[in-house]
């Protein structure tokens, strides 16, 4: 009987050792499952941006959705004639405050050919406000001379980064849970490097996923407009370009005049020559008779 006891503590033995030796090596299993890139940031760095507490409390809340709504991207341009170009100016600033929006870049020009002066206005507007400023700024307008509005629907794109944005944060909490859990050397340094490279990427996913929000948030509207051709303007201009041509024929004829004194030897060489040649043509007549 004693020797059947001995026996079944034995087995016991065994098999709670061979049962923790099973355990050792899927703990050490998991740890070795990823590549190697680059890393400066200690254990510790790492730990006290994501204590165990807040590692928790993610676990347990629910898992995020990403955000599957319509994103749309709006933008175009719009040019037409007015009366007066301060006055619209500032009527388009005035609006465009009003609506929580803003002029992203202000230029003006003037055509040389008929004195016309024109200003460009590209501007921001919140998506929600584009359609209302838009349809004021054509009512508003006597004749358009072009309107091209564009809408991009980027919903699959949005939903395509969001997503890998959310696959790469639920990655390092994974690699974050394995950190706390290493104790060799060799795996608190792989788990560490291939945390730099996902924090990197997670950067990288977020920046683009901004700008894409960004430009769905605001729209952009490129805004010409320019003066008349009244009957006034129409003087001016021939008014304008009569004074230029007496002025640049002016200065064609004071071109000429000093390009000719410019050659005074060669003209001072040629009028001795010419007389030269007419006395001796005298001389050879006297000569002859």
């Amino acid at each position: 009987m004693k020797v059947y006891l001995i026996l079944f503590t034995l087995l016991l033995t065994f098999s709670a050792c061979g049962h923790k030796n099973v355990e050792e090596k899927a703990v050490v299993a998991d740890m070795a499952m990823a590549p190697v890139p680059p890393v400066k940031q200690s254990k510790a760095g790492y730990e006290r941006a994501y204590d165990k507490k807040a590692f928790n409390d993610k676990e347990a809340s629910p898992k995020e959705t990403v955000d599957t709504s319509k994103k749309i991207i709006k933008e175009g341009e719009i040019r037409f004639p007015v009366e007066n170009l301060k006055a619209t100016r500032q009527k388009i600033v005035n609006s465009l405050k009003k609506l929580g929006g803003y002029v992203a870049e202000e230029n003006e020009t003037t055509n040389s050919d008929n004195n016309q002066k024109e200003y460009n206005l590209k501007i921001r507007i919140p998506s929600k406000n584009f359609d209302s400023f838009l349809e004021a700024l054509s009512a508003d307008a006597d004749h358009i001379d072009k309107k091209n509005i564009r809408r991009r629907d980027v919903t699959t794109e949005f939903i395509d980064i969001a997503t890998q944005l959310k696959n790469k944060q639920l990655l390092e909490d994974r690699y974050l849970e394995l950190l706390k859990r290493a104790t060799k050397t060799s795996d608190l340094l792989q788990i560490e490097e291939k945390l730099a490279q996902i924090r990197t990427d997670i950067e990288s996913t977020q920046g683009q996923l901004n700008y894409l929000s960004r430009q769905v948030a605001y729209s952009s509207l490129d805004i010409t407009f320019y003066n008349k051709q009244t009957a006034q303007i129409v003087d001016e201009a021939f008014s304008y370009k009569f004074k230029t041509a007496v002025y640049d024929g002016w200065n064609l004829l004071q071109n000429l005049f000093f390009s000719t004194i410019m050659f005074w030897p060669f003209i001072i060489i040629a009028v001795i020559f010419y007389w030269m040649v007419k006395i001796w043509r005298k001389k050879k007549g006297k000569k002859a008779e």
